[in-house]
Order: structure tokens, then C-alpha cells, then sequence
């Protein structure tokens, strides 16, 4: 117990949010210190790191031919062991401050239906990236945490947290997760549909950078008081030139249709498997969004819509699982972590 405070006197502890879509890092005593995307260039011929972070998503779609962009991180677990260590050990070094005396230890939040054999690759990317000792959170209670939900009441907590790769979802009571849930469907899924609505309707190829502009201006999933509009800009699949064509919001609604409605259907779901006790704590306290894809306009009306129970957005829901880990860190400098969680 000494060995561990005075551990983390001598070193910058921090918690990491490792996202599909994007990196959070959060050191204790300074709160969130990083914010990059979870994307990585290399030089196809040699393997070696060009860039990390929002220089190398500014890369995406636009790299010569030996240099390649990629996203190390798929439905927030591990696709490339590799890289996905070498970018943990970049986002280290940028926060960790030469004058601690230890490496840090790290908290890492991770998908709730999260494999023994994936969890056991997160913990060694960190440890070969320079963690003295990695713990492990699941992403809906570090969320909850984040989002300030009185997790430890005997009363629920319901948290939908739709991120880059996946969507989590818990109910939670007297500190453990009562009912948990997770679909490989979020925010990259919604992107990747108006891709794939620009191709299939109007024959225009427009690469990720452009779906998510659009995603961000104009998208919405529950009808807006005044509609919007946005030129595109992309390739026409036919005669391959440049093109440009103006679309609506209410056409990019439709474009969504199918994801959101999973995601909904995932919330739905998770109710009717909670205990009647908890379900009659959230027809007055209701359900928190937080992540990413909360920001889609009209998500909170939709679900509202839908399960007939007040929805509230998290304060500040880009954070949520980053400022869970901090919070986590706390437990650990109190030694409470083993009967928390």
C-alpha cells in the first residue's frame, strides 16, 4: 500500500481512453492532457511511423503510394498489435513529463464484451509502451463515472455511450453493471452509411473526411425545425471526374436510418432486460448519452421518442470514458480499487 502511494507521488499516473475513432489521455492533478484521433501513417516499404494523431488523419485518403494511414483500432479492440503499441508509446511520451521519477501507471477503458485474449493485448501494448502497471475498466461504467451518474446508490444508472467503434451500454446499481450490452455499430458505422449513400444514389465517390463533414453539418436523425443543406464535393463513379452536388439534411436522415435504428433497438433491448425495480428508477431519472455519436442532432429525441423516457446528454460526452479513468485514478491512489468495480 506504501509501495503504490509512494508510487504514484514519484510518477504521472494517467488514464487513457482508447478509442476506435480517438485517443483521450488524462493525467491526475491536470485533468485531460491529449486529445488525438487513433490514426497512424506508415511507410508501407519499411514499417516505420511517419505520423500519429491528427497529423497522420490529415493524411487519410491523401498519402502517396508508399505511405499508408490506419486506424490501429477496430470496435475499440486491437487490430494491429504493432502499431496500435507504437502510437500508446507516442501518446505516452507526449504527456508523461521527463522530471517523474517512475513510468506511470494506466488506466484503460475498454468495450464491455471485451475477449481474455484482447484484454491481454491491450495490457501489453501499454506495458511495452512504458506502463509500470495497467488496469482495466469497461468504457460504460468509466463513462458513468465520467458523466458524475451516482453509480454507487442503490438505484439505476443508465449510460449509452455511442462511440467511434462501438456502442455501450449499461445499467448500473450499487457500483457493478446490472445489465451491459454492445453492438460493433457507432460512429464510424454512420459515416461509413453516407459513404456508401453518395455511391449508391448519385454515383459519387466522397472519401471518410467528407462523410463525417457531412455527418457533423448536416446529419440528423429526427426532423430538424429548418432543414439544412451542404455541397459535397467528390468523384463521379462513372466518368471519374471531380464533381460537386448539394444534398439535405433530410436526405442524409434517411442515409442513417439503418445504424441509429439498431442503436435504438440495443437501448430498447437493455430495458426489458432490466429488473423491474431499476426500470421504474429510470421512468424518473432516465438515461444518460455521452460519447461521440451523442452529438448527431436529434439522437436524444429519437431514443426519448422511442423508449418513452427522459434522455439527458452528458455534460461533456467527448470526455466521459477519459474523465471515468481519472476518476478511477483516485480509487487507486485511496487503495479502494479491489472493492470497486
Amino acid at each position: 500500500m506504501l509501495i503504490d502511494y509512494l508510487g504514484g507521488l514519484l510518477s504521472n499516473d494517467m488514464g487513457m481512453d482508447l478509442g476506435t475513432a480517438n485517443c483521450l489521455i488524462y493525467v491526475k492533478d491536470k485533468g485531460i492532457v491529449l486529445r488525438e484521433p487513433s490514426v497512424v501513417a506508415l511507410d508501407r516499404d519499411s514499417g516505420e511511423v511517419k505520423a500519429v494523431g491528427s497529423k497522420a488523419k490529415q493524411m487519410l485518403g491523401r498519402t502517396p503510394a508508399n505511405i499508408v494511414a490506419v486506424r490501429p483500432m477496430k470496435n475499440g479492440v486491437i487490430a494491429d498489435f504493432e502499431v496500435t503499441q507504437e502510437m500508446i508509446r507516442y501518446f505516452i511520451r507526449s504527456v508523461h513529463t521527463r522530471k517523474s521519477l517512475l513510468r506511470p501507471r494506466i488506466v484503460i477503458g475498454i468495450p464491455s464484451d471485451i475477449t481474455g485474449v484482447e484484454r491481454r493485448a491491450v495490457e501489453d501494448a501499454a506495458k511495452q509502451a512504458g506502463a509500470r502497471e495497467v488496469y482495466l475498466i469497461e468504457e460504460p461504467m468509466a463513462s458513468a463515472m465520467g458523466a458524475d451518474l451516482p453509480i454507487t446508490e442503490p438505484h439505476a444508472s443508465m449510460i449509452v455511450d455511442i462511440g467511434g467503434g462501438t456502442t455501450e451500454i449499461a445499467v448500473i446499481s450499487l457500483g457493478g453493471m446490472v445489465v451491459a450490452k454492445s453492438i460493433d455499430i457507432a460512429g464510424d458505422e454512420i459515416t461509413d452509411c453516407i459513404v456508401q449513400y453518395f455511391k449508391k444514389k448519385y454515383n459519387l465517390i466522397i472519401g471518410e473526411t467528407t462523410a463525417e463533414d457531412v455527418k457533423i453539418n448536416i446529419g440528423s436523425v429526427y426532423p430538424l425545425e429548418e432543414e439544412k443543406t451542404m455541397e459535397v464535393k467528390g468523384r463521379d463513379q462513372t466518368q471519374g471526374l471531380p464533381r460537386t452536388m448539394s444534398v439535405t439534411s433530410e436526405e442524409i436522415r434517411q442515409a442513417l436510418l439503418e445504424p441509429v435504428r439498431a442503436i435504438v433497438e440495443l437501448v430498447k433491448s437493455t430495458l426489458e432486460e432490466t429488473p423491474p425495480e431499476l426500470a421504474a428508477d429510470l421512468v424518473d431519472r432516465g438515461l444518460v448519452v455521452a460519447g461521440g455519436g451523442s452529438l448527431l442532432r436529434g439522437i436524444t429525441e429519437l431514443i426519448r421518442k422511442e423508449t418513452d423516457i427522459p434522455v439527458h446528454r452528458a455534460a461533456d460526452p467527448l470526455s466521459c470514458v477519459a474523465l471515468g479513468t481519472g476518476k478511477y485514478l483516485e480509487f487507486l491512489a485511496e487503495g479502494k480499487f479491489k472493492k470497486f468495480l
